[in-house]
């Protein structure tokens, strides 16, 4: 898939399943934006110096601590996709009571492990951020979608992480809860198929063989058992990450005794971004389903 044709499709986040799915089909029309609910607050901040290192609060008109949710956006980890493919899912959340941190981080063609620090430290600000009084420490849940739902699995299984490795030492509150949208949830796997054009190899920044310390770092598939409950939501007719990625990671998690469910959803890969979608009822579901 060419960027602009996915960044077409993306666009249309906010425009409901109709507008979506049309947008995809005519790559012209124009996206339009979420609706936001009266007395949402949007703030930005940044959790380190690089303009890619902040990310976005959606703070709901609600006094206390809140239920959280982490977003983290896909695009194959590439440069040229931001956390605006997560606004709808952010705005719908954020007006359900949620409160909401939705994350830019630095891309593949930065230097490993680039990405994977950058999510790991805007996680940690859920202890230390702006809001940090505004979170309920014990109702965090993580979710992403494609690439973002790689890094929302390999979130939830920072504590597997042997120290001195990216990501590991974990300060912010651990997560109740992930819910990966149509996740490459296997990057050997991934990598081998040759996913998004050699996407995988290029985070990693070369084939399993070649690194395969950085595939033992990075790959949820081999940072069982977490301890932290899992659903994957994807659709059976997904022709961008076929679903034998989280058919994978859903039966190692479960053999290696974690509690972790596939949730079949129909549609294609962006349906996930629209929150009117039957996708976007699956994460709901999840997220309410276990109190959050």
């Amino acid at each position: 898939m060419t960027r602009r044709r996915a960044l077409g499709v993306f666009g249309a986040v906010g425009a409901g399943a109709a507008g979506l799915l049309a947008a995809a089909r005519n790559l012209g029309s124009p996206a339009p934006r979420p609706k936001v609910a009266a007395g949402t607050t949007q703030l930005v901040e940044a959790y380190g110096e690089h303009p890619r290192q902040q990310g976005e609060w959606w703070l709901p008109p609600v006094a206390g601590p809140l239920p959280t949710v982490v977003l983290v956006h896909g695009g194959y980890w590439r440069a040229g996709y931001d956390r605006s493919l997560e606004d709808a899912v952010a705005a719908d959340l954020a007006a359900r009571g949620f409160l909401v941190w939705n994350l830019d981080y630095r891309s593949s063609a930065d230097p490993w492990p680039a990405t994977l620090s950058d999510v790991a430290a805007a996680y940690d600000r859920l202890a230390t951020g702006r809001h940090e009084d505004r979170v309920d420490p014990a109702r965090v849940a993580v979710a992403g979608h494609s690439a973002g739902g790689h890094l929302a699995l390999w979130l939830a299984s920072r504590d597997r992480l042997p120290p001195g490795a990216p990501g590991s030492g974990r300060t912010g509150p651990p997560p109740r809860l992930v819910v990966a949208q149509a996740p490459v949830a296997a990057l050997v796997d991934g990598a081998r198929q040759g996913l998004g054009g050699g996407a995988v190899t290029a985070l990693l920044g070369g084939a399993p063989e070649r690194v395969p310390d950085r595939y033992a770092a990075a790959d949820p598939v081999g940072l069982l058992p977490t301890g932290v409950p899992s659903v994957l939501v994807h659709a059976p007719g997904d022709g961008l990450v076929p679903i034998r990625q989280s058919e994978s990671y859903v039966a190692a998690a479960t053999a290696a005794g974690d509690d972790s469910r596939l949730v079949r959803v129909e549609g294609g890969h962006f349906e996930h971004l629209d929150p009117v979608s039957a996708a976007g009822t699956a994460l709901r579901t999840a997220l309410e389903g276990l109190g959050i």
